[in-house]
């Protein structure tokens, strides 16, 4: 039972991604690694400690010479770098050293936060990913990105860092609310929009399988969304081309994020990015108008959304945040489109009208 993902960096075997139903392999795996006589630190936060942290802790405490925890207020509010500082304040307290490790359990935030102290941390020790939401099992854990937000600005602090371990337990997923597991489902069906449109078939046929939790449907679609995000982070670990694949739907998605004070899911807003995108890439002559109604149908498959309501914003305003991302280059934005179903390419000769027609069709 389970399925196992070697994923390399810059040519050389890195780490293991790990698929299982529960977390019963964790300890093995962690000594394979060959930790025992060293401290560790579960990083985690407040909605996620009720429902696994004892459990984990039980797990692990028979591994290491010393188990402790910090728990931080959940949101994407405590993703910055004062947290950062209280955790390095108790690794500090805890007399941590750079043969210890870090333990990221829970999703995309507490990922991108853990990696992020691991990787400047006496200038780096170990930590594995453990994630909990679907997004983070799909997306966030795989790759290395760590990082924090910046005064409202997503991951604006940070470094390429890549985990020791990225231990997944689908059955966490049960304990998701509806509306974050739809928001973790939108980077699983992108990257069947980027990479492999055989994946999208699976995920259209199957949504309300997958949708309800089937576990043999759920490992298959995690497998091979992982596959996906494997392939393009080991062809560019460091974002100097390809991998900015992986942005599909999140210009206008991060933009949108934004102006909404993180009041809309993650996924939520990287769906409405994919459909604008999609738009873009019908005007531009790629897909054509059937194609961008498919792709909302899938989306909409899944619970996310496909147009803009209540936001309060015009699409100016949304045009003038894309601006400010970091994934600008040179003055000019870096923008993912399609040009079929499980083919994306990377432009950055969009006009802003262009763009803005892409932003107006969400309303």
């Amino acid at each position: 039972m389970g399925k196992k993902i070697s994923v390399s960096y810059e040519g050389a075997p890195c780490y293991h991604i790990e698929i299982q139903r529960d977390f019963s392999q964790l300890p093995q795996r962690l000594q394979e690694l060959g930790y025992g006589a060293n401290k560790a630190c579960i990083i985690t936060e407040s909605n996620v400690a009720p429902f696994y942290l004892h459990e984990i802790e039980h797990l692990l405490a028979p591994v290491f010479s010393e188990c402790i925890s910090y728990v931080f207020e959940a949101g994407e509010s405590s993703k910055n770098t004062d947290t950062v500082g209280k955790v390095y304040e108790c690794l500090i307290r805890h007399s941590f050293d750079r043969k210890d490790v870090l333990v990221a359990l829970g999703g995309g935030v507490t990922g991108d936060l853990t990696g992020f102290a691991a990787a400047t941390y006496l200038r780096g020790i170990d930590f594995i990913q453990v994630p909990t939401t679907l997004l983070a099992q799909t997306d966030s854990s795989i790759g290395g990105k760590t990082g924090v937000d910046f005064m409202q600005y997503k991951n604006m602090v940070g470094a390429f860092y890549m985990p020791k371990l990225v231990y997944m337990n689908i059955s966490t997923l049960q304990s998701l609310p509806g509306r974050q597991f739809s928001s973790g489902a939108a980077e699983l069906i992108k990257h069947g929009f980027i990479k492999d449109a055989g994946l999208l078939e699976t995920l259209k046929e199957d949504s309300r399988e997958i949708m309800a939790q089937e576990p043999g449907c759920l490992e298959d679609v995690i497998y091979r969304s992982c596959q996906v995000k494997r392939h393009v982070v080991e062809e560019d670990p460091k974002e100097k081309g390809e991998r900015a694949l992986l942005n599909f739907g999140h210009t206008i998605g991060h933009a949108i994020e934004k102006l909404s004070g993180f009041r809309l899911c993650h996924g939520e807003c990287v769906a409405l990015g994919m459909v604008g995108a999609a738009y873009i890439s019908y005007l531009q002559g790629d897909l054509s108008q059937e194609q961008v109604g498919k792709l909302e149908s899938i989306l909409a498959g899944y619970g996310l959304p496909v147009k803009l309501s209540a936001f309060g914003h015009t699409p100016e305003e949304v045009l003038a945040a894309t601006k400010l991302d970091k994934k600008m280059e040179s003055g000019k934005i870096k923008f993912v489109l399609l040009k079929r179903f499980g083919d994306a390419y990377i432009t950055k000769e969009l006009t802003d009208e262009r763009i803005l027609e892409g932003i107006r069709y969400l309303y």
